[in-house]
């Protein structure tokens, strides 16, 4: 069983790494919040990131913000670069988790996780690129086994509520689930809100280099899951969603990837009935049709040359109609912002075969909760790491690359998320 403990040469329960970055900020602030649920109620645990500078003023901002001045001496800085290995050894041999908020993780996530596997430092990331999660899956998994090091990819908005989402689904439904859609709402408040540009890089550099995650899954030589009840059908690319009542899209994350690297591990360790999965998310009016429309043309032909790519990331408030912007929301954005994500399932009720017709049965599942990106975000990723330090025993017998819910099927993590504002619910 891997270890979750600290000692003289290991003080650190968490080092949050990226702290001074737009969202690794709010992590920090987050772990200021929730020290007492640290294991004996304590949590030791320190901030690092290349200058020593900007993460004093995080902590300044910090303690003025959560009215805790004592963050100002009381949690430790460590300078680290990803760009210097000897200094993310360093810093990884003093944590039992290191929580990864430097990104896009395609141009740095590696170093780290790298850093994380051979130093004996559990990894937790934020990322919602899957040619990464996959790549440090095809990559570390092993080696990560051998050295009993979790590395969870995924621990933020991409993907705890729809991987999260689905087991929670199933387990609630009498019976076996066979299938469950996803349709994501998000509602940004009087204030409006905005998206951060490091995600818009993600997407970016992810749709760019869409062929080089087709030619990674390939190395895998994985054979399809199994197909039980109703195949699932795909929706079209724009649609009218009754369950939700507005125009829908696919979504564009890593939750369906994240969801069936879940489900793959589940059908593998317990031999469960795999769980079918779609996820759309809606784009309301005709209005919003018409800009997303038109956006997406844009998006799609620039984003196959360079100087298009480089169009887009210098403007991403032109080109995304405000939807991401260099500055980010602001904390009164945060504040009147929420999601919900609604799941339908359908599945075989009690006493009916799986084989048997069409599934009999189904189920509506809501999670919903605050602002997805800087809210819910940092609220998942240090619930996902109080879960590691205080329920090892109910994660995975070895180390690994996991997707969430492989980690935390069989952990109280949706009870913690309920006590923080991120809500599971029946209707």
């Amino acid at each position: 069983m891997p270890s979750v403990e600290t000692s003289p040469n290991r003080p650190y329960h968490l080092v949050i790494f990226g702290a001074s970055g737009f969202t690794g900020q709010f992590v920090v602030e987050e772990a200021a919040r929730t020290a007492s649920e640290g294991p004996n109620g304590t949590l030791k645990w320190a901030v690092a990131g290349r200058s020593r500078q900007k993460l004093e003023k995080i902590l300044e901002q910090a303690a003025s913000v959560l009215s805790k001045p004592e963050l100002r001496t009381e949690v430790d800085i460590i300078v680290a670069d990803v760009g210097e290995p000897d200094s993310l050894a360093a810093m990884c041999k003093q944590a039992v988790i290191v929580l990864n908020c430097v990104g896009p993780y395609r141009f740095f996530g590696e170093p780290m996780v790298k850093a994380c596997v051979e130093n004996g430092a559990h990894h937790i990331d934020l990322c919602g690129e899957p040619q990464f999660l996959e790549g440090m899956q095809f990559n570390y998994h092993s080696k990560a086994e051998v050295n009993g090091v979790y590395v969870i990819g995924s621990c933020g908005f991409d993907s705890i509520p729809a991987d999260i989402g689905v087991l929670f689904t199933r387990d609630q439904f009498k019976g076996t689930l066979t299938a469950v859609e996803s349709f994501l709402t998000v509602n940004a408040g009087p204030e409006g809100g905005c998206i951060h540009d490091g995600t818009w890089q993600s997407a970016i550099y992810g749709f760019a280099d869409g062929t080089k995650l087709q030619n990674l899954r390939k190395k895998f030589g994985l054979k399809p899951l199994p197909v039980v009840g109703s195949r699932l059908k795909r929706r079209g690319t724009l649609f009218y969603s009754n369950e939700i009542q507005q125009y829908t899209v696919p979504f564009m994350g890593s939750d369906p990837s994240v969801v069936k690297r879940t489900q793959r591990f589940l059908v593998k360790r317990d031999n469960v009935t795999p769980v079918q999965y779609g996820a759309y998310a809606g784009v309301g009016g005709v209005s919003n049709v018409v800009k997303l429309m038109f956006a997406s043309l844009m998006f799609w032909f620039m984003v196959k040359f360079s100087f298009g790519r480089d169009l887009l990331i210098k403007y991403p408030e032109f080109f995304s109609f405000g939807v991401f912007s260099k500055e980010g929301p602001t904390r009164k954005q945060l504040e009147g912002s929420s999601f919900q994500m609604a799941f339908h399932g359908e599945g075989y009720t009690d006493g009916h075969e799986p084989s048997s017709g069409k599934p009999n049965g189904k189920i509506r599942v809501v999670v919903q909760g605050p602002e997805c990106g800087y809210v819910t975000t940092p609220i998942a990723m240090v619930q996902a790491a109080l879960t590691i330090l205080n329920e090892c025993p109910a994660l995975p017998d070895t180390g690994g690359v996991y997707s969430p819910g492989a980690a935390f099927a069989k952990t109280t993590l949706v009870d913690r998320l309920n006590k923080h504002g991120i809500q599971f619910s029946v209707l």
